[in-house]
């Protein structure tokens, strides 16, 4: 029997969560997606010295800052991303510029301006934004320019009704956090089909599926397999090397949880949130209104580390 890891190859399509090409090689994902956090980790890894060495001489030489250094980095490691996976490469705008629906526009526009500049096309390329009301409406711009958009930071309907509207290409739920933050206020175990962070997906998805929405759904941040076993059949996923090790040698049946088709599932009607209601919605919602302003807070303090790390080596550089 095929491991568990080609099982789910035939139902959803795998993105690699990480910056590490090596792995990305090993598990032959059709996309991958990167963040602040990712690229921070791969910038300390010998084998990718010479992207971020670029990046410094680059800035050196023209005499950009520690800002404008990042974002080329992230470009480099997306742009050697996309000649290792067939799909998209997702690269983040600036988590602290997450409720600044303009200059998020301006940082999407760059960054693809920069994957042009190199022969890569947009259609390569997806750019992630906060769901938060700001980046959901610089979504809804770019998406109109042919720029797709990965909405991150999404941890409840509201924000995914709210993304559809905006005709966002794809939304990446975070099923682990969701499951922290549950955990921790309950103090209660769960199992891979009472995890809220999987209950939460599962909605979002039969909702698309119910509405005729098609904006992708790819659950993201596991903590388990079971947590991805439990979401086998959804749009996409996007998973650790770690756990997709761990599915690779892992054997046995793989059954489908979730299908367009629904199969008796039960969903919302539509939803059409202006901004007063997506922002009520969320602020009912403690965890989502939690998670998503401690992300932005996560991502903001590794972006910083980063720009420490640009401005060190620049310094060893002058």
């Amino acid at each position: 029997m095929p491991s568990k890891l080609d099982q789910l190859k035939a139902m959803t399509t795998i993105v690699a969560d990480t910056g590490d090409m090596d792995s990305i090689r090993q598990f032959q994902p059709q996309d991958c997606t990167t963040n602040p956090t990712l690229i921070l980790k791969a910038a300390q890894i010998d084998a990718y010295a010479h992207l971020v060495d670029e990046a410094i001489q680059w800035g050196t030489k023209s005499g950009h800052g520690a800002e404008a250094i990042a974002d080329r980095l992230a470009v480099n490691f997306g742009a050697e991303l996309t000649r290792i996976v067939p799909g998209r490469v997702s690269t983040e705008v600036d988590a602290d510029l997450s409720f600044n629906t303009q200059a998020m526009i301006d940082k999407a526009r760059f960054l693809i301006g920069e994957y042009e500049a190199r022969g890569i096309g947009r259609d390569r390329i997806l750019i992630k934004l906060a769901s938060t009301w700001e980046g959901i409406r610089a979504a809804e711009v770019l998406q109109k320019e042919g720029i797709d958009c990965n909405m991150t930071l999404l941890f409840c309907l509201a924000q995914a009704a709210a993304c559809a509207d905006a005709g966002a290409f794809l939304i990446s739920p975070f099923v682990g956090r969701i499951l922290d933050w549950h955990k921790k206020a309950t103090g209660k175990d769960y199992t891979a089909e009472t995890d809220p962070g999987v209950l939460s997906v599962r909605s979002i998805y039969n909702y698309y599926k119910a509405n005729g929405i098609g904006t992708v759904v790819m659950g993201a941040s596991f903590r388990t397999t079971g947590e991805i076993e439990a979401l086998a059949g959804c749009d996409r996923l996007t998973i650790s090397p770690q756990l997709l090790g761990e599915l690779s040698t892992a054997d046995g049946a793989l059954p489908r949880k979730l299908s367009p088709e629904l199969n008796g599932a039960v969903a919302p009607a539509r939803m059409r949130l202006d901004e007063n209601a997506f922002r009520f919605a969320l602020n009912e919602d403690a965890m989502a209104t939690e998670k998503l302003a401690e992300g932005i807070r996560l991502f903001t303090a590794d972006l910083r580390s980063l720009r420490q790390m640009v401005t060190e080596r620049l310094a060893k550089a002058a």
